[in-house]
């Protein structure tokens, strides 16, 4: 896959804003439970993220679809990289509190509500089709790996200081920037349509109209809502495992040594028969792997939970990206990805507020594993409501 230039850079430019945000987000995750000590003060992290998301969501698809991808992703990278290095120059002026940490979260949630959905849609444009699932793969190996490297060099540069991050952090993002304008497409851009009202919310009709990839995005959606228990590490590290920021950074990029294994297999060997049930199966093992973490106070059984609870989602969302890009039209894929990051990618930050505003509530331990449980529930739910993502045999439309 690497052989395709343009895909090459895209692969480079995800691992290097990868690391970036998972750098970040170790250090603002330990800082923000360093100063306030509150679960719910981890909670508000994700929902200062997840709002600007779900308000711009109508804004992106639109957008994505009728301007240069590649330059609205390097306008968001460019912010990203000036809110964190705004970050590291309070940092070493001393100047560093709360309030500046939130603001330069809800800066990157806006920027991150456009980027994301951009990303998925461009990709598809990268690679011939054939080779979508692969390079979706491929994709998610960078990604993983990035989600590998990230948390553990955060933790480690947090132990000189959380601004070494924080500049390290902002450097990267703007690599990522220059990488992704040297991407030079071989398709035509997709034709602009005039803005109406119909064409803004095409993405939610054209979604409602596929039962198998709407039962796959709602599936994605409850399972990292409820099963979000990573946002809870910084409490598992301090309180009940008693480790520090290292220790942290090796806790978060668990669930990506999972998820980097599981791609590179899927990479090698697509997913060709029964993948209805195959996903199934893998979100109810990443709520049978969220049960074991919630009951763990073994470091390195919390390290295994956190390893195949990465794998299962892994499969998953591989599935579920596949499904959604093989069977939408490219000059739809902006606003399709963006109705799909509201279900999956601001599932995410609001998962975490879920989760921390439930472990305010009951405590850590409780909130994971009825974030577990949970899972399991919808698994069975799902199943009954989606018949036909149940019995989904192929990525490819059976029209196709």
């Amino acid at each position: 896959m690497l052989r395709h230039r343009a895909f090459a850079l895209f692969w480079a430019s995800r691992v290097f804003s990868t690391v970036a945000f998972q750098m970040q987000a170790v250090a603002i995750g330990w800082q923000v439970y360093g100063l306030t000590g509150s679960a719910f003060a981890l909670g508000l992290v994700g929902l200062a993220q997840f709002v600007p998301a779900l308000a711009l969501a109508f804004v992106v698809g639109p957008v994505a679809d009728r301007y240069d991808r590649r330059m609205i992703v390097r306008a968001c990278q460019a912010v990203e990289g000036l809110a964190i290095a705004g970050l590291a120059v309070a940092w070493f002026t001393g100047g560093l509190g709360i309030a500046p940490i939130f603001a330069a979260i809800f800066l990157i949630g806006c920027a991150r509500a456009f980027e994301a959905p951009t990303l998925q849609a461009l990709l598809p444009g990268l690679v011939p089709a054939g080779l979508l699932p692969r390079a979706l793969a491929w994709s998610s190996t960078a990604s993983q790996s990035a989600i590998i490297c990230g948390p553990a060099v955060g933790g480690l540069l947090y132990a000189i200081s959380p601004g070494t991050v924080y500049a390290v952090s902002a450097s990267l993002f703007l690599v990522s920037c220059l990488l992704i304008g040297l991407i030079r497409l071989e398709r035509v851009p997709p034709r602009r349509e005039p803005v109406t009202l119909a064409s803004v919310f095409a993405g939610v009709a054209f979604i409602r109209s596929r039962p198998a990839v709407l039962g796959a995005i709602s599936l994605d959606l409850f399972a990292v809502l409820l099963g979000g228990a990573t946002a809870l590490l910084p409490i598992f590290a301090h309180d009940i495992l008693a480790i520090g920021p290292w220790g942290l950074g090796l806790l978060r990029s668990a669930p990506a040594v999972g998820a980097l294994s599981m791609s590179l297999i899927l990479g090698q060997m697509p997913l060709k028969s029964h993948v209805g049930r195959i996903m199934f199966a893998a979100v109810a093992v990443f709520g049978l792997a969220t049960i074991v973490f919630a009951l763990s106070t073994s470091f390195w059984l919390s390290l295994g939970a956190l390893v195949v609870l990465g794998a299962a989602d892994s499969i998953s969302v591989v599935i579920r990206l596949s499904l959604v890009q093989l069977e939408t039209p490219d000059e739809m894929r902006g606003r399709v990805s963006a109705v799909n990051f509201i279900f999956i990618g601001t599932s995410n930050q609001l998962g975490e507020f879920e989760s921390g505003l439930t472990a305010g509530w009951f405590g850590a331990v409780p909130a994971a594993l009825i974030g577990g449980i949970g899972t399991l529930l919808v698994v069975l739910l799902w199943m009954r409501a989606f018949p036909s993502l149940a019995k989904r045999d192929r990525l490819e439309s059976p029209a196709q």
